[in-house]
Parts: C-alpha cells; structure tokens; sequence
C-alpha cells in the first residue's frame, strides 16, 4: 500500500490558479500563412500550498488578429536537473562578496578554479579547503554552505524535445524557490548581432523571503536559472528591455514596493543605481505602481504596460511611453486605466485584480494576455495607434 500511495500520488499543479501570462514570439516561425505569427505564453499555476510554477502554452495570431491556442495536455513532465553545470567564476565571487562571505575560505576556494567551471569541480575545491582546516571553525562551515548554496541556486534544465510546449513546467528546484517560482516575464531579447536570446525575471520564494532571479534560454528545451547581482536586486517586477539602448542592457523595477525605477548595466546579471522613473499620481494607483512585463519597442516610443494599485488593493492596468533614445525620460502617460476588474473578473484566488506579466505588438494591434483576480487567464487586444494617440494627449 504504502509503495502504490508514492506511486500514485499526485499533485494538482494549477488547484489553485493559472495566471500572470506573459508571451513572445516562439522561435520557429516556419509554416505560417503570410502575416501569422506563432507565439509562447507563459503562465503562473499555483497548486496546492500555494507553490507557483511556469507552465506554457503556445498559439498562432492570424494577419486579422485572430488568436487560436494550439491544444493542450492534461500531463506534464519535469525536465532533467543537468547534474554538472558551467558556473562562471566572476558571478560567484561577486556574490560572494554581496553576501558577506568574501573571506580567506572563499578566496581559497575559488583560486583553485579556473573563470568557468563545471559542479563537479567546485565540490573538488570546496572539499580540499575542507580538508586543509580541519578542524572546522564556523566561520568555514557557514562559508561552504553558502558556496553550496548558490551552486544550488544556479542550475540547469532540459526537456526532452519531443515534448509538447504545454507538457513542460518549470517547478521548483532550489530552496530559495521551494514555495514558488512566481510571475516569469519573458522578453525576446535581440543581441547588437541580431542573435536572440529569451529572458525571463521572476520571484523565488522560499516561503519567508523573495529574491528575483533570472532565466535564459533560446529554444524553450534548455533553460539556465541564475542568481542576479547587485544592491539593486530586490523585491519584485524586474522587466528587462529587449534590447540594449546605448551599448547597455536596461531594466524596469520597484525596489521600494511603491514606485517605477530604471535601471541600466553592462551585463544582464548585475544591476545598481536605479532611478526614479514614475510615482503614483491617480487615485486608482494611489497606493504603488509596477510594470505589466517588458517595455515594448514602437516607432514613438517604448510602450511600458503597468500596473496601479489603489484603494481596497484594487489592481488596474495602465501604459506610459518613454522616449526610444532615453527611456529615463516620459513622453506619454494614462491617466484613466487601459483595464479595470469589472464584473465576474472581480473574484478569484485574489479578488479585485487585473494583472499581466508581458504583451506583444502584431498587425498593428497590442497583444496584452492578463489574469482575472490570481485565478483564470484570457487575451485582450487593443489598436496601437490609438493607444499611442492617448498616451501623448494625456501626458
């Protein structure tokens, strides 16, 4: 009995929700008609204990803007934790030292090691400094455990490439993330080469505390998760830019739970020095303000989708233009919501909630998938040029 309970045991991985979508443009765009495009959406399921994990589903949008999902498994399959992978040895001393732990012990254990290096020969090097201070301080041990500790934290996965989109999930692997790999917002990121690259910013919850972390992948198969670096990494709604603007990679964030800061680096895992970018200014925003995803590229600008709470944690969406050369600088803002919670999108897992973690632009039209109060996901579409026309008039 007791082997066919393990066996059998199942867990009811969307229980609870399937929300805050975000979607790209899927890398193969063969065998479309003309003026379709192919798409992924990603989407928050939250099971029982409210642990959170990525699911995905996938779709074409016709030249007229019709969207059909293509359909979808009732399973899905957990993809291989690759058991030896490439760490790079900057990332983790400059954590190291975020972190407290740059100390003679660290030191020690990274001198041994050359700039990239594989699991199997950091464990060689954490038990040699092991051996050699034997025996063992505090000091030390705490050191190794969080040299562990980050090794575990950064990690890879791959899926089997005969599994259908909507049969992959991300689930948690790290105890950093154990409660919850919460609101991924992915971005086709475009290299100054014209290389892609997908990123994907999300919350890792270990049920006390938050850290936002960092996905990489260019064919939805092999996924790499990373720790980001920098004082600025903290609290939620980091949404990187997709693509550099001045020779720097720029991201969206709030670390102050309140306001829309922006941020800009040389390298997509260290971030610092954010600014102020916007402030609550309307009632239906009143309490904080945040991003809905990654900013999008227009001819007049970078059109952010945001997000305002107000009275009641009541949430709204929202939109502002930024300036394509200088996104620090505002050339368009809403001043009434682009959507409210009306009607039976006002109950669910968390009432009163309109939400979205990314959007995109085809056929002259905003592609904008949003979740209904933390329970339920659908796609709204909106025509771009009046929503551009609003944004300037309402500034």
């Amino acid at each position: 009995m007791l082997i066919g309970a393990l066996f059998s045991g199942e867990y009811a991985l969307e229980s609870a929700a399937l929300f805050n979508p975000s979607i790209v443009a899927h890398p193969d765009q063969k065998n479309l008609t003309p003026g379709s495009l192919r798409f992924i959406m990603s989407l928050r399921a939250t099971g029982e204990g409210h642990i959170s994990s990525i699911e995905f589903r996938m779709g074409v949008i016709s030249a007229n803007g019709e969207i059909r999902l293509d359909p979808f498994s009732r399973y899905v399959t957990l993809p291989e934790v690759l058991a030896n992978p490439n760490y790079p040895k900057k990332s983790f001393s400059i954590k190291f030292h975020e972190m407290g732990f740059d100390n003679d012990y660290a030191r020690a254990v990274m001198d041994r090691l050359s700039d990239t290096f594989t699991r199997e020969e950091l464990n060689r090097s954490v038990g040699t400094v092991r051996h050699e201070n034997h025996p063992a301080t505090h000091e030390l041990t705490r050191t190794l455990e969080c040299i562990q500790w980050l090794a575990d934290s950064n990690y890879e996965l791959r899926f089997a490439p005969h599994l259908a989109m909507s049969e992959r999930i991300i689930f948690p692997v790290s105890a950093n993330e154990s409660n919850g790999i919460e609101d991924a917002r992915f971005v086709r990121f475009v290299e100054d080469d014209g290389s892609v690259i997908y990123y994907a910013t999300y919350t890792a919850y270990n049920g006390t505390s938050i850290l936002p972390q960092l996905i990489e992948t260019t064919d939805f198969l092999h996924f790499r998760i990373i720790t980001l670096n920098g004082s600025a990494v903290q609290n939620k709604g980091m949404a990187l830019f997709p693509r550099k603007i001045g020779g720097r990679y720029a991201m969206l964030s709030r670390q102050d739970d309140e306001n829309l800061f922006i941020m800009f680096s040389e390298h997509p895992h260290y971030w610092s020095n954010p600014q102020i970018l916007m402030r609550p200014s309307e009632p239906w925003e009143s309490i904080k303000v945040g991003n809905c995803g990654s900013p999008i590229e227009t001819k007049d600008g970078w059109l952010v989708i945001t997000h305002g709470v107000g009275a009641m944690r009541k949430y709204c969406i929202g939109a502002v233009l930024l300036d394509l050369d200088d996104p620090t600088r505002m050339i368009g803002r809403l001043r009434k919501p682009l959507l409210s919670p009306l009607d039976g999108e006002r109950e669910g897992y968390v009432p009163n909630v309109v939400y979205s973690c990314g959007s995109l632009l085809h056929g002259g039209k905003l592609i904008l998938p949003y979740a209904l109060s933390d329970k339920a996901t659908v796609i709204a579409s909106f025509e771009l040029d009046e929503l551009i026309d609003l944004l300037k008039k309402s500034l």
